[in-house]
C-alpha cells in the first residue's frame, strides 16, 4: 500500500492488520493499549478542535496525537522540550559516551520480566561506573553524572538490550570542593569496564531468582530448574561481554546533537517504511556488517507487528535515567558549582519556554499557525471536536 499523498505509517500497518494479529497471537494489556492508540493518533478517535482562518474563513480540523512514547509520530515535541531542559545544564569540556550490552542468551527472560531485568541493567552500570570513579588508578576519585538511555533494538527491530550512558569528562570530589577531569581520550578501560558489569549484573539476576522474583514462562519456563539457571549463569560467566566507548563528544553542542538523535527514538520511524503491500512491510535498516550500509528487508505484517511489540515497555518503566551529580535532587546545585569549579568563561543556554507554535516555526520554518489557504490570514480556534466512540477493551 502506497497512498499517493503520503508514505506509509506504523499505524496503517496496525490498522491494516492489527486485529488480525491479536487475534491469532496473545499480546499483554500494554502492548494492545500501545496498538490501537497509535491506530488512533491524530484521528477523529481522540477528538480535537476546529480551526478557522481569521482572514479567508478557510476551515480545517486538527486532530489530538496520542502520546504514547511508542508512536513514531509523537515524540519530537516531547525531545524537543527534553532538550531545552538540558541545555540550561551542559558543562564545559568534553563527553564521553559508553555502551552496555546485554548477552543475547538473556532474552528470553528478559521477554516475560522485562521491569525488573532491566532495572538491573540500570542499577548494574550505575554501580560500574561509580565504582571506578572511586578507584584511585583512574586518577579521578570522585562522583560521576551521567545520563542512562535504554534501547532496545537493533536496526532489524530485533530485541537487543543495550544502555546509552552520556557522561562529563571528569568527577566531583565527594567533599564537593574539586572537580577532577579526566583524560581526553578515555573514561575508564573499557575491559576491565565489562568485566565489573558482568560480575554485578549476573550476581543480582541470581539474586533475584533465589529470591523467586523471576516471572518464567514461554521459552523462559526451562529455566524453573535451577539447575538449568545457573548452567545459564555459568555460560554467560564464560561468554565476553560488549561493553564500548564511541569518539568522545568534543563540547556540550556535540553532545545536544546526540541526544536529540537518540534519547526520543522509538524502534522505527515512519519514514524507513517504504511499503506495505501482499501482507508484507518493507523498511530500510543500516547493516552494521557491512559498512553501515543502508539495505531493504521485507517481512511479513505479522512479523513486522511482531518485532515492533518486543519492545513496549512496561507502563511506567522509566528509559531516561540521570545519576550522581546529574541526578534531579543534586543536579541544581551540583552543574553550578561544577561550573565555578572549572572556571572556564562560557554563555551557558538559559531555559526557554516556547509556544508549540514557536517550536514548529524553530524546527521546521513553517508557521503552523499561518492559513494553507490564503498564506496570510491566521489560523484561531473555533469549537472542539468531541472524542469519537472506539473499543478500547476488546
Amino acid at each position: 500500500m502506497k497512498d499517493n499523498n503520503r508514505s506509509p505509517e506504523v499505524a496503517d500497518i496496525f490498522r491494516r492488520y492489527g486485529k488480525e494479529y491479536r487475534t491469532n497471537n496473545a499480546v499483554s494489556a500494554q502492548q494492545y493499549k500501545v496498538m490501537k492508540r497509535i491506530e488512533i493518533c491524530r484521528t477523529a478517535a481522540l477528538g480535537g478542535h476546529v480551526e478557522a482562518c481569521d482572514r479567508c474563513g478557510h476551515r480545517r480540523n486538527a486532530y489530538n496525537s496520542c502520546r504514547v512514547r511508542h508512536c513514531p509520530k509523537c515524540q519530537t515535541m516531547v525531545k524537543e522540550k527534553w532538550l531545552e531542559n538540558r541545555k540550561a545544564e551542559l558543562l564545559p569540556g568534553p563527553y564521553f559516551h559508553n555502551v552496555f550490552t546485554l548477552p543475547h542468551e538473556l532474552n528470553s527472560l528478559i521477554m516475560v520480566n522485562k521491569r525488573i531485568m532491566l532495572a538491573l541493567l540500570f542499577t548494574a552500570v550505575k554501580e560500574t561506573l561509580q565504582v571506578f570513579a572511586r578507584d584511585p588508578q583512574w586518577r579521578i576519585e570522585g562522583q560521576l553524572g551521567f545520563i542512562s538511555v535504554l534501547h532496545t533494538w537493533n536496526q532489524k527491530l530485533m530485541d537487543h538490550y543495550h544502555l546509552h550512558c552520556i557522561i562529563p569528562a571528569g568527577a566531583l570530589s565527594y567533599d564537593r570542593k574539586k572537580w577532577s577531569a579526566a583524560s581526553k581520550n578515555y573514561l575508564f578501560r573499557i575491559e576491565s569496564l565489562a568485566k565489573e558489569f558482568q560480575r554485578r549484573y549476573l550476581n543480582k539476576l541470581k539474586k533475584a531468582y533465589r529470591k523467586n522474583q523471576l516471572f518464567l514462562h514461554g521459552r523462559a519456563e526451562r529455566y524453573r530448574d535451577e539447575k538449568q539457571f545457573l548452567q545459564l549463569i555459568a555460560a554467560l560467566w564464560d561468554k565476553k561481554w560488549i561493553t564500548y566507548a564511541k569518539q568522545p563528544f568534543g563540547g556540550p553542542e556535540q553532545v545536544l546533537e546526540y541526544l536529540g538523535r537518540y534519547t526520543h527514538r522509538v524502534a522505527i520511524t515512519n519514514n524507513r517504511i517504504s511499503a506495505i503491500d501482499n501482507g508484507g512491510v518493507r523498511f530500510s535498516y543500516q547493516d552494521r556488517s557491512d559498512d553501515n550500509k543502508e539495505k531493504e528487508l521485507t517481512v511479513g505484517a505479522d512479523e513486522f507487528i511482531r518485532r515492533f511489540l518486543l519492545h513496549v515497555l512496561p507502563c511506567g518503566f522509566t528509559k531516561i535515567r540521570y545519576y550522581g551529580f546529574l541526578a534531579h535532587a543534586n543536579k541544581k546545585a551540583c552543574i553550578a558549582l561544577i561550573r565555578r569549579l572549572i572556571g572556564v568563561p562560557i554563555a551557558y543556554a538559559q531555559k526557554v519556554e516556547e509556544s508549540v507554535q514557536q517550536m514548529m516555526l524553530r524546527l521546521t520554518g513553517v508557521d503552523i499557525c499561518c492559513c494553507p489557504q490564503c498564506g496570510e490570514g491566521t489560523l484561531v480556534y473555533v469549537r472542539p471536536i468531541a472524542r469519537a466512540a472506539y473499543d478500547d477493551t476488546s
